[in-house]
């Protein structure tokens, strides 16, 4: 990878990382369904107005709109709200990798390696102890709610799956049309009836959350990461996304003063290893026996 590529690939895992902590700043004033609906109507308008619809079904479009945008954003900003930190929001969201390699063995007949299997495990076990520790950094609730977001996240990534030639960002846009009037109307039942007393009464520090979390974190991010998985494989992209908890737990260490138990820092290790052994196992034993064949 060119060093100019491999700083675009850290600068996304940053801005990943930071925004759980944004998130969470945004969610101080801002009901969580309200905040997730304006995340994606500042992302859409007016952009859809200049932006062609991608080259792809409208029901894909509708099916990421629906799982990302309104079940897994919606999940995930209520659990922040009140039910997880965001260090370990940000860590525990990757179970998506676990839930997408299962969707792809059952829905596409892949393979799964043992070392996935491995790793499966591992981290199992490290979601095990989150639960035994509910109460700290998150609740089972918490725990429960992000789970469930890292499945609707894994969905969306089978419709991805099988799309091919698609302009990431033109796609992206229009996703982003599909969240926030079911989100609104969600929010107006569930949250509040005055949404326009609740605006007027954010922070500047909200309105900038919403900002970075819309502009930075969805279009930015998503256009430098479509570039990059056109510019090199996957294999060589996707592992920068390991970086992404330890950023966001850093973060919000920093920023938020959250601190963890013994067991939550054993838990969020144990969930590290199965994703590191899930990602890059298989490429680090191939590396591995390679190098021993060539001393032979």
């Amino acid at each position: 990878m060119k060093s100019r590529d491999l700083s675009i690939a850290l600068l996304v895992v940053v801005i990943w990382g930071v925004n759980f902590s944004v998130i969470k700043i945004g969610l101080e004033t801002l009901p969580p369904i309200l905040f997730s609906a304006l995340r994606f109507a500042v992302v859409a308008i007016p952009a859809v107005f200049f932006i062609p619809f991608p080259k792809t079904s409208v029901w894909n479009v509708l099916g990421v709109g629906v799982f990302l945008g309104v079940l897994k954003f919606g999940l995930l900003f209520i659990a922040m709200k009140a039910d997880a930190s965001a260090g370990l929001s940000s860590l525990i969201l990757q179970a998506q990798v676990f839930f997408t390699i299962g969707l792809s063995v059952l829905l596409y007949q892949e393979r799964i390696s043992r070392y996935q299997a491995l790793g499966i495990l591992v981290a199992v076990a490290g979601f095990g102890l989150f639960f035994l520790d509910a109460g700290g950094n998150i609740t089972a609730m918490g725990l429960m709610m992000i789970l469930a977001a890292a499945f609707c996240w894994a969905i969306a990534n089978t419709i991805m799956k099988r799309m091919q030639g698609v302009n990431l960002l033109h796609f992206m846009v229009w996703v982003s049309l599909v969240p926030p009037l079911p989100l609104l109307l969600i929010s107006y039942f569930t949250e509040t009836a005055q949404p326009l007393d609740v605006l007027l009464a954010a922070t500047t520090d909200t309105w900038q959350a919403l900002l970075y979390v819309s502009y930075i974190s969805t279009l930015l991010a998503f256009a430098l990461w479509g570039y990059l998985l056109k510019s090199y494989p996957a294999a060589t992209v996707t592992p920068f996304a390991l970086l992404i908890p330890v950023v966001g737990m850093f973060t919000s260490t920093l920023v938020l003063n959250e601190r963890m138990t013994v067991t939550e820092v054993a838990g969020a290790g144990l969930i590290f290893a199965g994703l590191s052994c899930c990602i890059l196992g298989g490429r680090l034993m191939l590396a591995k026996s390679r190098t021993a064949r060539q001393q032979l």
